[in-house]
């Protein structure tokens, strides 16, 4: 729950404390943390910084070649990981314990320092980072704690674009080389993809997000819809609109609205497997309308990668999601 600046909470006014008496020490820190490799880089760039501009326009100065980064959302975590840097923290994925399912292997290990509503600050300063990467946190209270911390950085823009994001964690990490050679990778991934679509290039794409309250379906300005974009896929009914949120509530009875040539419907519930979350969908006679699912084009992907915030790694894997449904 979000503090009241003129009544601070307890858990808060203690978080504040911790963070200035500690600041002093994260700050101090020698580039002594975690890199791609696990080995320690004692002394590099020790005392060197760089200005680099965030997502809100603000110019912030950050250690050159950061060791100990902690990173505040799905975003920032799976952006460090594309370009060879393992946090020292993490922010808690929606719906996860830690790391989003996609990125679970690959984070194992990784202290959690928040969940997607917020940091601790306690446990951020715990991890001693050297830079703070925070993702789209917009909470003026919460960015001024992480500054007495260490350096913080907004990443994410308003569009919510990973490709930006991507761009700015580059600079920020001194890895803006990694970024570039990254992007151009993708480049590549999608046009053979869309080579070898054939007939389904172009065709009419949904992305629905289930749950138990329901079915929302993704529209525009969201990580998933700006991948889809990418390889030229059409989105039907709504999903061709921007929407008010991160995805919309859509009705059994409207479903037909939002029906096209294939169906990717995002889960994060561990506990049915993704064919039998078909088969019970399939059952349901809302769904037995769309073609998609009569012509065997639904599938059930993981929502941590497919209908969350989503990034770098996120999107070649949906790539490697989409070649395997729909490239014969």
């Amino acid at each position: 729950m979000e503090p009241n600046p003129s009544r601070p909470s307890s858990r808060w006014a203690r978080a504040t404390t911790v963070a200035a008496s500690l600041a002093l020490g994260a700050s101090a820190l020698t580039a002594c943390g975690s890199s791609a490799g696990g080995g320690s880089s004692a002394g590099a760039d020790t005392g060197r910084t760089a200005q680099v501009t965030d997502a809100t326009g603000a110019k912030v100065e950050v250690p050159v070649s950061p060791r100990r980064v902690v990173t505040l959302s799905e975003m920032d975590l799976d952006s460090a990981l594309a370009l060879g840097v393992r946090p020292v923290g993490l922010t808690a994925g929606r719906g996860q314990k830690g790391a989003p399912a996609y990125l679970a292997d690959r984070a194992k290990g990784i202290p959690v320092v928040g969940a997607v509503t917020g940091p601790d600050v306690e446990k951020v300063v715990q991890a001693k980072p050297d830079v703070i990467l925070a993702g789209q946190l917009a909470d003026k209270q919460v960015l001024q704690q992480l500054r007495t911390i260490a350096p913080t950085v907004v990443t994410v823009d308003r569009t919510k674009n990973w490709k930006k994001s991507l761009e700015i964690t580059g600079r920020v990490l001194g890895r803006g080389d990694a970024a570039e050679k990254f992007l151009a990778g993708y480049g590549t991934k999608v046009a053979a993809l869309k080579k070898d679509l054939g007939a389904e290039a172009g065709a009419r794409v949904s992305v629905a997000r289930y749950s138990a309250k329901g079915t929302n379906v993704i529209q525009q300005g969201v990580f998933i819809s700006d991948v889809l974009k990418d390889i030229g896929f059409a989105r039907p009914g709504v999903q061709a609109r921007k929407g008010e949120g991160h995805s919309t509530p859509i009705s059994e009875e409207n479903l037909k609205e939002i029906d096209g040539d294939w169906l990717f419907i995002g889960t994060l519930d561990p506990g049915t497997s993704r064919s039998a979350l078909l088969g019970k969908l399939a059952d349901k006679p809302a769904y037995q309308q769309l073609s998609a699912v009569r012509d065997k084009h639904a599938t059930v992907t993981d929502g941590s990668k497919w209908t969350s915030l989503g990034g770098a790694e996120a999107a070649v894997s949906v790539l490697d999601d989409i070649r395997k449904a729909m490239v014969k």
